[in-house]
């Protein structure tokens, strides 16, 4: 079977595709750092560094000669997402209040070439991985002056009639990930297989392997079980915060005030929590710290969270400013500087898991944030033969790995789906077996 890959990054996602069977012929990434991690973990496969927007006919082109005639089954997607979730919208809507961006987002206007190299590439399937957002996300309508068209909306048309589609909002957790991450996965065919398939069982996914009850599933895979017989580490100096043997085990050093408050943040909490450390006090009642959203529908962090304890007086151990010789409490939502949960899966990793501000990245009980290596550990992967190398022999840095980790599918997770695809197109019964329903049904009786 036979692919090709758009924003491939470094080949996180595409190891997915090749431990399924999938050959990839073509990769097509932006930025050249992340394209020579890709080049070195996947040298058959011909990466075309560049904007897709200028990119398409040598992508194309190149996929037809490595075809040699052959058909090309899938064509695999994941555009950037920043202008699509969470964070980049609100970031954006600060922007347009400003009045210093416009309200259209450039980056999700590069669905247009995606389709248009999908269409010419003579693939069946296209699948497409985002965030949850995008089925809510509007662009210009290329067709139409003055429109916007809901994005999805707006693949739908380009494809036509003869296309079909399953959508999916899924948490890799429920795959077998140690780690919540929820993502849109989108799949367009006009595969007859896969339309068969749709028809006669509604979707074109498989039946999730875990669950966050064990009960006829596994239960989740947590952070206990993927890092806790790893040898400890503690921010607060450099010869205790990384492992002198297990490469990429490893954390930064927390300055003297960011360790104080972490030491002193228990378990499952955030340290804008911590109660009185005075031992004539001890008040462990003071109010923690809560957010809502405002008139417009931003969630906003409470202002009244105190720093000093209502009891005593003493300062807390929360995260602080000092401005002309006075703390104030650092502006921050409840989710900064908070600990990971020992028996749940991690938090998603974005980009920033080692900051100790960034959303539940805190260690569960140790205090310093996450290293690289367990990092790797929850994101799937360390069960992959992945080197952290550039073709060109350049040294990668610990930025890269935090970007490409946190712009990346767990692998692992991505497996299952690609791996149950490969079954409907190989006519394998693991399709039909996984999706019948006739067990829940006789348990009624």
């Amino acid at each position: 079977m036979k692919a090709i890959s758009l924003f491939a990054c470094g080949g996180i996602g595409d190891l997915a595709l090749r431990h399924t069977g999938f050959d990839v012929l073509v990769a097509n990434e932006l930025l050249k750092d992340r394209a020579e991690i890709f080049k070195f973990n996947h040298p058959k496969t011909r990466m075309i560094v560049g904007d897709i927007w200028e990119k398409q006919a040598e992508i194309i082109s190149e996929t037809h000669r490595r075809l040699s005639g052959e058909h090309l089954d899938i064509v695999f997607a994941t555009p950037p997402c920043q202008g699509m979730s969470k964070n980049g919208r609100g970031k954006l809507l600060n922007a347009i209040r400003k009045g210093s961006k416009d309200k259209i987002d450039i980056r999700n206007l590069l669905i247009i070439p995606t389709i248009e190299v999908f269409l010419h590439s003579g693939a069946h399937t296209l699948i497409m991985e985002n965030v949850p957002e995008m089925e809510n996300t509007y662009i210009p309508n290329p067709n139409k002056d003055r429109d916007l068209v809901n994005i999805i909306n707006f693949i739908h048309q380009s494809l036509g009639s003869d296309f079909f589609s399953s959508l999916r909002v899924i948490d890799f957790a429920n795959y077998g990930v140690p780690q919540s991450r929820q993502r849109l996965i989108s799949i367009f065919t006009k595969n007859a297989k896969f339309k068969n398939h749709l028809e006669l069982f509604g979707s074109l996914f498989p039946e999730e392997t875990h669950s966050k009850k064990e009960c006829k599933l596994p239960k989740w895979r947590t952070v206990r079980d993927s890092i806790s017989h790893l040898p400890s580490l503690d921010a607060s100096c450099a010869e205790n915060a990384k492992h002198e043997f297990i490469k990429y085990h490893y954390v930064p050093i927390l300055d003297k005030d960011k360790y104080f408050w972490v030491s002193n943040t228990p378990p499952e909490k955030s340290a804008f929590d911590n109660q009185c450390i005075n031992p004539v006090c001890r008040f462990d009642d003071n109010p923690t710290h809560s957010s809502r959203k405002n008139d417009e529908g931003i969630n906003r962090a409470s202002t009244e969270t105190p720093l000093y304890c209502i009891k005593c007086g003493y300062l807390l151990p929360r995260p602080w400013v000092k401005e002309n010789g006075n703390y104030r409490l650092m502006k921050g939502y409840t989710s900064a500087y908070k600990r990971m949960k020992w028996d749940s899966p991690s938090s998603t990793l974005t980009r920033n898991f080692s900051y100790a501000c960034s959303d539940n990245k805190l260690h569960p009980v140790q205090n310093r944030v996450l290293s690289l290596y367990e990092a790797m550990i929850l994101h799937t992967i360390s069960e992959y033969h992945f080197e952290w190398k550039r073709e060109d022999g350049k040294k990668v840095s610990d930025k890269l790995i935090r970007e490409l980790i946190g712009e990346s599918i767990p692998p692992a997770g991505l497996e299952k789906i690609f791996s149950y695809l490969a079954s409907i197109l190989n006519d394998e019964c693991i399709a039909l077996t996984q999706s019948i329903q006739y067990p829940r049904q006789l348990c009624l009786f």
